[in-house]
């Protein structure tokens, strides 16, 4: 299976292609899309859409994975989250995959082991497990490590009978 894993931001989204091969996980591909702080909301979401959109074509995932958004402090920042993260789930769904959503907790749980994990933690994991040469960029590990917890749990999904959203 290959899997398409997000880490949305307005200033960088990160994306990463895991594949599985039974229990062994490799890194197909993985980066970070950046956006002008100068540009306006519409142009940075357009890049995103766009980036996103891009790596389904070149990659050609069979489904991704999303971090939910969670409670920021600053309520503008939430918001232009909120605009990055809708401008990613559009680009998964105009690229006709299935998408799953998982918090950062989860995640870094599932990677590191503690769902509190710093970011060089999660980077240096994500290392190991996809036996990479070095490590990703922050967000592009974040966004590896959304696409391994969900291989790591999609045998569960299945047998609770959970579905994609």
């Amino acid at each position: 299976m290959r899997v398409l894993g997000i880490d949305p931001g307005i200033g960088v989204t990160g994306w990463g292609v895991v594949e599985s091969v039974g229990q062994k996980y490799s890194a197909i591909a993985h980066g970070c899309i950046r956006t002008n702080p100068q540009a306006s909301l519409r142009i940075r979401l357009g890049e995103i859409y766009t980036g996103i959109g891009t790596v389904i074509t070149e990659h050609q995932p069979q489904l991704a994975v999303i971090e939910e958004i969670f409670v920021a402090q600053n309520p503008t920042s939430a918001l232009k989250l909120g605009h990055a993260r809708g401008a990613a789930i559009a680009a998964v769904c105009q690229g006709g995959l299935e998408m799953i959503e998982y918090t950062a907790l989860q995640v870094k749980k599932a990677v590191v082991g503690y769902g509190r994990a710093e970011k060089h933690q999660v980077q240096d994991m994500v290392k190991i497990l996809l036996s990479m040469p070095k490590p990703a960029a922050a967000d592009a590990a974040d966004a590896l490590a959304a696409a391994v917890c969900h291989l790591n749990q999609a045998p569960l999904s299945r047998l609770a009978g959970l579905k994609p959203s």
